[in-house]
């Protein structure tokens, strides 16, 4: 299929009697067979012709834009490295340069997701509350090397996003990789887990913007790593245990909570999230998928999102 994106300019004359003349207007075409904003004739819409009324209102503001981009996961950047080095490189820059599509907002995972060559967990050791055996070197082969090419070529910088599709499964009460709950008594050594993994990426020349507190915490039915929450059990995660963690360690760094879809499930979490006072002092905002409809965008809980912070 030839996708085609059309951009329309509409000139507009104002007066008293506006209604009786025509309007006209410039379409601009960029599809894939190779038009880059190409002009096409411009058009003509005789007055008293059904139009649709597009409404701006520049004196109303919502959220700024932090970015757009995608995402760093281990077999996106293992595929890379099977390239040569030229291929390669014209690949990262085709996202990150100037030239390209300019990648301002990014993110990957923490430990294994379903984008991943296998299952890991950068603490592997069983009962290792003290996180001794804690390393990234898993991520040293692909997914470092490929964010640090990108930051070589990016002139203006991204920021990083960081997520964990599960913890450790000896942390859980199912003791897998898919599904199952974090058993409270592994709470604290979790976030601490999240403290040492923005260290040591920061000690990677990666500093890490954002954190979710967990990928799909409703779950994505045991096909993949996952690991689930209520809203309650996340606020308490987040405020008995992530945000002081993060704040004795002097880590500067935004939560972003739910990170699941959007609709009902979301309605439900913001609820508890966003109406506990303590959850909204220690986060940033809240981190939505953009799932459940090709063509709802569900804006009542985008709405609701943006008006309880």
């Amino acid at each position: 299929m030839n996708r085609i994106i059309v951009l329309a300019f509409i000139l507009l004359t104002f007066g008293c009697k506006q209604e009786s003349k025509d309007l006209q207007y410039t379409l601009y075409q960029t599809s894939a067979a190779g038009d880059n904003l190409k002009q096409l004739n411009a058009q003509k819409v005789a007055a008293g012709t059904e139009m649709v009324q597009v409404e701006i209102l520049p004196d109303q503001k919502f959220q700024s834009i932090q970015g757009f981009g995608g995402a760093f996961t281990e077999s996106s950047a293992y595929l890379l490295n099977q390239l040569s080095s030229d291929k390669r490189d014209e690949i990262l820059k085709a996202y990150f340069s100037e030239n390209g599509a300019n990648y301002s907002l990014t993110r990957t995972h923490i430990n294994s997701c379903d984008f991943s060559l296998t299952n890991y967990s950068y603490a592997p050791l069983e009962g290792d509350t003290a996180l001794s055996s804690f390393s990234i070197e898993e991520d040293r082969d692909d997914i470092i090397p490929m964010i640090k090419d990108a930051q070589a070529i990016s002139k203006d910088g991204f920021r990083v996003v960081s997520s964990p599709w599960t913890a450790p499964p000896w942390m859980k009460d199912n003791k897998t990789w898919f599904g199952g709950k974090l058993l409270p008594e592994y709470y604290a050594t979790w976030a601490k887990f999240f403290s040492k993994y923005i260290k040591a990426y920061e000690k990677e020349g990666i500093p890490i913007w954002a954190i979710t507190v967990e990928n799909e915490p409703l779950g994505n039915g045991a096909n993949w790593e996952s690991m689930h929450y209520t809203p309650y059990e996340m606020a308490e995660f987040i405020k008995e245990h992530l945000a002081p963690q993060l704040k004795k360690d002097s880590i500067d760094v935004n939560i972003l909570v739910y990170d699941q879809n959007r609709g009902k499930e979301m309605d439900e979490w913001i609820e508890v999230l966003l109406k506990d006072p303590e959850v909204l002092e220690n986060i940033y905002g809240t981190a939505v998928h953009w799932y459940t409809s090709t063509y709802k965008y569900y804006p009542e809980s985008l709405n609701d999102a943006h008006n309880y912070a």
